[in-house]
């Protein structure tokens, strides 16, 4: 369970949101809408912890996820705007790298099954610097294929790809919901999820706005 209680952010003089509450449990997944400035993305870091909010709390299974440390973070999948990936090594060794890095088992077998899954077949082995953009974030969504990690914070996951891998990456977020996993995604392209429930935040000037599906 992931509970976020009267969350404020600001950037210099700006405040870009303030009292923002949710609570997700095991098979939900939630929406974050707004417009471009509206901290969409600052949300998603700070319930990463990466970002410090001005006040209020963020609770993972009924703790303070700054207390828990690492033991949140063991927990925790995020993928930023950014593709995070290494120009220099190829989609295969990203891959494995991310793997190690979060202390995960993913043996080269199952690295190239998930290659092949985001529509990277035969381009597994090609440094990601000859990559189309669309193809650099297959490969940093190719992480999901193998994920188990319980709370997933995907940052726009959607951009730069055709429809048919849009589709195809909903219906990871919907297997990892029909598992019991949590999701937070932002976008703006609309990608129906194909399982769990799904609810909606949207970051405005005075206040946040919820729907549930």
């Amino acid at each position: 369970m992931l509970e976020a209680s009267n969350l404020e952010c600001v950037r210099g003089e700006r405040r870009l949101f303030a009292g923002v509450s949710f609570r997700l449990e095991g098979g939900e997944m939630l929406y974050l809408q707004g417009q471009n400035g509206s901290g969409k993305t600052s949300l998603l870091r700070m319930l990463c912890g990466l970002t410090p909010a001005v006040s209020g709390e963020i609770r993972w299974r009924g703790e303070a996820i700054g207390k828990l440390g690492e033991e949140f973070r063991s927990e925790l999948c995020y993928l930023g705007h950014q593709n995070a990936i290494k120009e220099e090594l190829t989609p295969l060794e990203n891959l494995l790298s991310a793997a190690r890095m979060a202390q995960e088992s993913l043996d080269e077998d199952a690295a190239l099954d998930a290659l092949d899954r985001v529509g990277l077949s035969g381009r597994a082995d090609l440094a990601c610097r000859y990559l189309s953009q669309g193809q650099k974030r297959r490969a940093a969504l190719a992480r999901l294929v193998h994920e188990k990690r319980a709370l997933w914070i995907l940052d726009e996951p959607y951009v730069a790809l055709d429809p048919a891998a849009g589709k195809f990456v909903a219906s990871l977020v919907g297997a990892h919901l029909q598992r019991g996993g949590l999701a937070l995604l932002t976008t703006h392209q609309a990608v129906a999820i194909p399982a769990g429930t799904v609810r909606e935040l949207s970051l405005g000037a005075d206040a946040a706005a919820h729907r549930r599906s």
